[in-house]
């Protein structure tokens, strides 16, 4: 195993591979990809104090998400075609989280299926989903959930319409995959995924092919996609699938205080703060700008987690420190999925610990619950100083 000491090195070994086609995918954002830069860019203008001459022994990452132990307060998000960066890679990166004592939260748009995830671990999993049209195809969605003993659905609401990613367009990535002349001769040159995805059954979209209407093959899935998602969503609805579910449910998706609002209105569990990795709507604001004020309206009365741009454990730090109970890392995952595996998951959630338990030594706190604006030096302005 090559030596790694941070995400940016699994980063570059996922690059070199992995089809570019795929690699692009979770290296991009939006149009001009501004929301994208600044996801990562912006947790560098919040600064931590450094206290000395405090005991520090005995610290711990342990806490909890919607009333879950976790090891520390950080799970992978859902990651649409995570089994197209690696062979299996739902699999292999929920193995590698229930190992590691963290949540994974399954895509809709995965590779492998719920079944298929349920069938390989022994601990519950989360499951996402989006906001579709198709009430008995949501109700079986929810029925197989259900029977993989999921403990959480992740609602994704920042979907109604598809963010536009000229990298994705280019490479001819869509549901299915386009392939060309460039991108089959790219793909030849990527010899051990290669052999991974020969090796593999699993090639298509797991929970849709074979599960929804009018989808009996792979080459069937993209009208479906056209159509499936529901541009007239609003509030009734997002509880109308929390009332078909009927157990514990995060929205993810919420950058406006007022949106915070109404998810705590609908009797939401948790709510993630997130722009969708700055792959929707280009020119929004940086999930970590948008969290102090999300915390500052509802944070005492749901549990507020943070997503897009965290690559290290400090910017786990910085964002539980402004308030945030839980974190989602997706393409830092995704990395090290593409560069090793299993292996490389597993190495992503070593470094995001090992730097975030430091981290926690080096500001004087010994435990999760004992963060707080008290360890950072946040700018003024840092939210923004916007005309009312």
């Amino acid at each position: 195993m090559p030596v790694i000491t941070c995400i940016d090195d699994l980063k570059r070994l996922h690059k070199k591979r992995t089809p570019k086609m795929f690699y692009d995918y979770a290296e991009s954002g939006s149009y001009t990809e501004q929301t994208f830069r600044e996801n990562t860019s912006d947790f560098a203008q919040l600064r931590l104090r450094q206290k000395v001459a405090v005991d520090m022994s005995g610290r711990s990452t342990a806490s909890t998400m919607i009333g879950e132990d976790v090891a520390m307060p950080v799970a992978l998000a859902p990651v649409g075609l995570t089994g197209m960066q690696h062979a299996d890679g739902e699999i292999l990166a929920a193995k590698a989280a229930e190992k590691m004592g963290v949540p994974f939260t399954l895509s809709t748009m995965s590779i492998c299926s719920i079944e298929d995830v349920a069938e390989h671990t022994t601990k519950p999993f989360w499951f996402q989903v989006y906001t579709l049209k198709d009430d008995d195809f949501m109700n079986r969605l929810f029925e197989r959930a259900r029977a993989a003993k999921c403990s959480a659905i992740v609602i994704t609401v920042d979907l109604q319409i598809m963010g536009q990613r000229h990298k994705d367009l280019k490479n001819g990535l869509s549901a299915p995959p386009k392939l060309t002349p460039q991108s089959i001769a790219n793909m030849m040159t990527k010899v051990q995924w290669g052999l991974g995805m020969l090796q593999t059954k699993r090639r298509f979209f797991g929970n849709i092919v074979g599960h929804a209407k009018g989808v009996s093959d792979p080459s069937s899935l993209s009208s479906w996609t056209a159509e499936a998602f529901d541009e007239s969503l609003d509030w009734k609805r997002i509880a109308k699938f929390k009332e078909m579910w009927g157990g514990k449910v995060i929205l993810k998706g919420v950058m406006d205080a007022e949106d915070a609002r109404n998810a705590l209105a609908v009797g939401a569990d948790a709510i993630v703060v997130s722009n969708h990795g700055g792959r929707q709507l280009d020119g929004a604001l940086s999930s970590i700008r948008a969290l102090p004020s999300i915390v500052d309206a509802v944070g005492d009365k749901i549990e507020v987690h943070m997503d897009s741009g965290i690559r290290s454990g400090q910017d786990v730090l910085k964002a539980l420190s402004l308030g945030a109970k839980g974190t989602y890392v997706g393409r830092a995952f995704v990395n090290g999925l593409g560069a090793m595996g299993e292996a490389g998951v597993t190495k992503s959630l070593e470094v995001i610990q090992k730097e975030l338990i430091t981290t926690m030594g080096l500001v004087g706190e010994r435990t999760i619950n004992d963060l707080g604006r008290h360890n950072l030096l946040i700018p003024k302005g840092f939210e923004g100083d916007w005309v009312d």
